[in-house]
């Protein structure tokens, strides 16, 4: 397999066919390939989100993340942008799943794809990305440490949200679970009761908590990056992706 590729930053069709930045890369050949949206994290669209895109791309997947902030913040850091959105509350759960809807679609639409499109998240994006599963249509769904799908955030948390076990049912796609022992936001007992739940109502997913592991452990610019289990996530998550996007 070549790592060619092509990447640059793109416009795409969001909620309500609002054009919204986005980066984009994938493989530069025309093989037939799947697609995975990119959710970025809370700090916002930043580069360690985009090195996550061209990774997907270098491995053989089309990749996009838009820029859910885009609307709020156009042309900002990302430090900046994020602050502006934690102040408003976040971003609206429609418009979200309206911008990740027109980025699934996006990808479906290049001349590459095999009509598979999955999804990532991490933090606040691993939220967003059970919640997309249960709400849109995607082939495949990564949830790495995202909070409150079990219980909601303390009060004085920056943003309120609701919790998504009451939608568990909705889920229509495979998911994967990448998780902290050392967690808080998810913590070890908040995923048993998802695991729980979803294996009463047959859903089919997995999941893998990793010992001496916290929130944040696949972040290489944070100290909470833990290389051990972020080498052995990555690989749950190419193997994941490897048998429900790639044929």
């Amino acid at each position: 397999m070549s790592d060619k590729m092509l990447a640059e930053t793109v416009m795409i069709d969001g909620h309500q066919g609002d054009q919204i930045e986005a980066y984009l890369a994938h493989p530069a050949d025309d093989t037939p390939t799947g697609g995975v949206v990119v959710i970025h994290h809370m700090p916002g669209y930043d580069q360690a989100t985009k090195e996550m895109v061209r990774r997907f791309a270098a491995n053989g997947y089309a990749a996009v993340c838009p820029n859910l902030y885009w609307r709020d913040a156009p042309g900002a850091s990302p430090d900046d942008a994020a602050a502006v959105v934690r102040a408003a509350g976040g971003v609206p759960q429609d418009r979200l799943l309206g911008d990740l809807a027109g980025a699934a679609a996006h990808l479906r639409a290049l001349r590459n794809s095999n009509g598979k499109a999955g999804v990532i998240g991490h933090c606040s994006g691993g939220r967003q990305s059970f919640l997309a599963a249960c709400m849109l249509d995607f082939d495949a769904a990564v949830d790495c440490y995202g909070a409150f799908v079990v219980g909601p955030p303390p009060a004085n948390f920056a943003t309120s949200m609701e919790p998504l076990l009451p939608i568990a049912d909705r889920l229509s796609c495979p998911l994967l679970g990448l998780f902290g022992a050392d967690d808080q936001y998810p913590a070890p007992a908040e995923t048993e009761v998802l695991e729980a739940e979803l294996t009463r109502l047959g859903k089919t997913f997995e999941f893998h908590t990793y010992e001496g592991a916290g929130h944040a452990f696949f972040a290489v610019d944070r100290p909470s990056y833990r290389p051990a289990a972020a080498v052995d996530g990555w690989q749950k998550i190419f193997d994941f992706y490897g048998r429900y996007l790639a044929k």
